[in-house]
């Protein structure tokens, strides 16, 4: 078995025993061959790297990568290694003495409430197309989704009597999220007036439909997102994220307990869901230097 074949090995691994998304198994096929190009380089090995290998790999990394870069490489070899040590493929882990770098929170781009209020209203709720962004973006904003959540959802997935949506995750985890009045209302407007002109076969299973019936690429919906982004005259900038970062922001700024915003966001770690924390004190310092007398 090559070094490739043991990346391949270990990818199908982790596939099965932890539940890792595409995205995940993607950056990680990539970091382990570049890791394997950097080996043969040197002639070394996948399993027998030399001592000061990760040592010089890593700190050429930490010159010309960012931190949550080389952080992320850093745990793709960790549990590379960590599995061919279980699997019994190595005597030790070449990255016991590794230290990971040292990156500070960074507060994720969001919008106040005013901007998202312009952004939601952009749309041309006149036509298909639009009553089905409208609802897009009232359920992206209401129920702090991922946009491949948002896109991927189905018909069945929505229980307009309880008010409710069945989110699926990251790692294929399934969660119910409220919708909330005001994206309830688009929502029960659009499958009432939109989704039928949309589509050619309205037994498909696809809630907000692109092409063919198919559900809408991430792609696409966030173009759409940035059209109307420029249509309510919004310059700020914008992720895909932007309004999940909102959703969560919005939601400490009005009170919401820290473990409530954690479990309507799907995250498994609650240290995921403390970023936001700094977002909310960044803004109480801004609102006390703007009003307090000694601010």
């Amino acid at each position: 078995m090559n070094d490739h074949d043991r990346r391949d090995a270990f990818l199908d691994a982790l596939w099965l025993e932890r539940g890792v998304s595409e995205n995940t198994l993607s950056a990680y096929r990539h970091d382990l061959s570049v890791w394997i190009g950097f080996l043969e380089s040197r002639d070394e090995r996948l399993l027998a790297p030399a001592a000061n290998s990760v040592n010089v790999f890593v700190d050429g990394r930490r010159e010309t990568y960012h931190a949550r870069s080389v952080a992320r490489l850093l745990s793709c070899l960790r549990r590379f290694y960590r599995w061919a040590l279980g699997e019994g493929l190595i005597a030790h882990d070449p990255l016991a003495e590794i230290e990971p770098p040292n990156i500070r929170p960074g507060l994720p781009a969001t919008l106040d409430e005013r901007d998202v209020e312009r952004l939601l209203a952009a749309p041309d709720v006149d036509s298909a197309l639009g009553l089905r962004d409208r609802a897009m973006l009232e359920l992206l904003y209401a129920c702090g989704l991922r946009v491949s959540e948002l896109v991927g959802l189905s018909v069945a997935a929505v229980n307009l009597r309880q008010g409710v949506v069945l989110v699926r995750g990251k790692g294929d985890k399934e969660r119910l999220v409220p919708l909330g009045e005001e994206a309830l209302s688009w929502l029960e407007r659009y499958l009432r007036q939109g989704r039928g002109e949309l589509m050619r076969d309205i037994r498909q299973p696809a809630l907000f439909p692109g092409r063919a019936d198919a559900c809408m690429t991430r792609q696409t919906f966030w173009y759409r997102i940035k059209h109307y982004a420029r249509l309510a005259a919004i310059d700020k900038p914008l992720s895909p994220h932007t309004l999940r970062h909102a959703f969560a922001t919005h939601l400490l700024n009005h009170g919401a307990n820290l473990r409530v915003v954690q479990l309507l966001l799907g995250h498994s770690d609650l240290s995921t869901t403390q970023i936001y924390t700094h977002v909310a004190q960044a803004r109480l310092e801004a609102l006390h230097a703007q009003h307090h007398p000694r601010g």
